[in-house]
């Protein structure tokens, strides 16, 4: 897996670490699978996404809101697997568990829960701030604020349009040294 603009941003191509993390969205009642996240009251679907240190993604699954979010981040480490990543992935305290830390040990990707917060209030730890700020990119887009994708491919083709729109002008921001008039 060589990601050129690592390169261009002055990485390496391969990032030893990727951090992962979830959203859910409300849906249609004509959107595909729905479920009811019962800690954020939203009945639709959930974003799961696996991002690099600068929030490009890597990884994208979309599950009922129900899923757990130990469950639904499966398929993304099955996509990160298959473009061969090796190596760690950070998440909050709902990415423990045997069942997940074994399904990552399959797949050659350790998974590294840590706790961000005290007494109710949030708090990222360390560098899993930058998968918060990239679900929050994606939520400005008003068509990924409500779904109303019949298909799960249709959605992920619409959050891969809007990463693209919004990383590659900030590509041209991480790339271009600063120039003068």
């Amino acid at each position: 897996m060589i990601l050129p603009w690592r390169q261009v941003c002055g990485d390496k191509p391969v990032p030893s670490a990727v951090i992962i993390d979830s959203r859910s969205c409300q849906s249609a009642p004509t959107c595909f699978g729905r479920g009811f996240d019962g800690g954020k009251k939203i009945k639709g679907i959930k974003i799961h996404l696996a991002v690099d240190k600068y929030g490009f993604p890597l990884g994208i699954n979309i599950s009922p809101a129900n899923r757990h979010d130990s469950r639904g981040i499966i398929p993304v480490l099955h996509q990160l697997a298959g473009r061969g990543f090796k190596g760690t992935a950070l998440g909050d305290l709902s990415y423990q568990g045997q069942r997940l830390s074994r399904a990552g040990e399959a797949l050659g990707i350790t998974i590294k829960p840590s706790a961000g917060g005290h007494g109710g209030t949030f708090i990222p730890e360390g560098i899993r701030w930058v998968v918060e700020r990239s679900l929050a990119w994606v939520s400005r887009y008003r068509r990924l604020n409500t779904i109303f994708e019949r298909t799960e491919a249709h959605l992920v083709a619409f959050i891969e349009i809007a990463f693209t729109s919004i990383l590659s002008r900030r590509l041209v921001r991480l790339a271009t040294p600063g120039v003068s008039a």
